[in-house]
């Protein structure tokens, strides 16, 4: 009877620390990634009475009980943070701790300090890849995830350009002979931008236009003779010459401000396939472009989707200049929580697969986005009801085993 004291007392401290893990789970009802966590309660070995050999019975109690963390899904919620990262599927972001520990966190909660670094809220930097001399390659090591704050990114200068444009086959000989210009801004090495025209006349041999490249007297220090030649269309208005071999180039030398030189190419084929055509439709420029850039500002840092960092500049180009890493972990059941949405390996943890998102089963990275906690706020004060009633039991033991001790006690007298 006597080991009904002991007994109770197990309960009553498994049910105290029962109720301290659902009270951590609705502490962590609104964090993100927060995977919450289910306890499990076990009988202490049995005391077997008389010579029966088990046939009476009594366990000594519940033992110490056991916290199982459940790594499901959590929900997706939009944010309006721009380097707010949610994780669908299986994974978890790589972090390197104040202490250079490796961690491991679903949390999806990031900043950017003034050195650049891609930190978690805490102040974890951000394991992953960076752009280095213009490449992205995920293939090396990870290591912290530096963005250009601050930066300005240096132009480039433009080596070509096309238009994807119609040529009307029905324009008037003249005279004057009908003719067609359009205009494109390029860029030199210094970032300046040049306006570079083209201009397209009418021919008097059938089928055919002359066109002409110039650019304005005022940005070069010696006029530039203009670059002529002729465009030859078949009479099913497809492009004959130039053909795709042949390349036009327009020379730009001695610029005003001090720039390099630029030897500009216009591309008039795609592949095998014109740029231009000449049908029965007024002579019109569908489409156009050019591969250089003005020099820019940063101007914000975001995450998309798929892990990768982007930098936006004030030019409009958007870049990615980092590729967050993802680590897959086959029984994430055995990992221990450090506090910071934070987790680390212990001694049954699988070794950790790191990759980029979406390859090797790792799950998918979500930009402005973040998962919400698995904590089910009905399922724990249900719990939370049920481990109270199961306190008071286990006190209503004790109470009675002491009742029963003082009539035991009293049989003397």
């Amino acid at each position: 009877m006597f080991t009904s004291f002991s007994t109770a007392l197990s309960a009553l401290g498994a049910h105290a620390t029962a109720v301290d893990v659902v009270g951590n789970n609705l502490a962590n009802l609104n964090t993100p990634g927060f995977k919450s966590s289910t306890v499990s309660f076990y009988d202490l070995v049995t005391q077997s009475l008389g010579a029966g050999l088990g046939e009476t019975q009594v366990g000594f109690g519940v033992g110490r009980p056991v916290t199982l963390r459940n790594f499901s899904q959590g929900a997706i919620q939009a944010s309006s943070g721009a380097l707010d990262a949610a994780i669908q599927g299986d994974g978890f972001l790589v972090l390197k701790s104040p202490q250079n520990a490796t961690v491991y966190s679903r949390g999806g909660n990031l900043i950017v300090d003034k050195s650049g670094n891609l930190l978690t809220g805490k102040g974890y930097k951000v394991q992953g890849w960076t752009e280095r001399g213009g490449r992205l390659d995920t293939n090396g090591p990870v290591g912290d995830i530096v963005v250009p704050v601050g930066s300005i990114k240096a132009p480039v200068a433009s080596t070509r350009f096309q238009f994807d444009m119609n040529l009307n086959a029905a324009a008037s000989l003249g005279p004057p002979p009908e003719n067609f210009r359009s205009s494109i801004e390029i860029f030199d090495s210094l970032g300046s931008s040049h306006v570079v025209s083209v201009g397209f006349t009418k021919s008097a041999t059938a089928n055919a236009w002359d066109y002409s490249i110039t650019i304005p007297d005022g940005d070069v220090t010696a006029p530039i003779a203009p670059l002529t030649g002729t465009l030859q269309f078949d009479s099913n208005g497809r492009l004959t010459t130039p053909d795709a071999a042949t390349d036009i180039t327009f020379a730009i030398a001695g610029l005003a401000n001090g720039a390099s030189d630029i030897n500009l190419r216009w591309d008039i084929y795609n592949g095998l396939t014109p740029r231009l055509t000449q049908y029965a439709q007024p002579s019109a420029v569908s489409a156009n472009s050019q591969d250089g850039e003005p020099s820019a500002a940063l101007i914000r840092v975001g995450i998309g989707d798929g892990g990768r960092v982007l930098a936006q500049y004030s030019n409009g180009v958007q870049e990615a200049v980092g590729q967050v890493a993802m680590a897959s972990i086959r029984n994430p059941e055995s990992l221990v929580a450090v506090g910071d949405s934070a987790f680390q390996l212990s001694e049954k943890s699988a070794l950790p697969a790191i990759g980029t998102p979406g390859t090797g089963g790792r799950g998918s990275i979500l930009g402005g986005a973040v998962e919400a906690s698995t904590v089910d706020i009905a399922r724990e004060f249900t719990s939370l009801i049920v481990l109270q009633r199961g306190y008071q039991a286990n006190t209503r033991v004790i109470t009675t085993v002491d009742e029963i001790s003082q009539e035991t006690i009293n049989l003397k007298r």
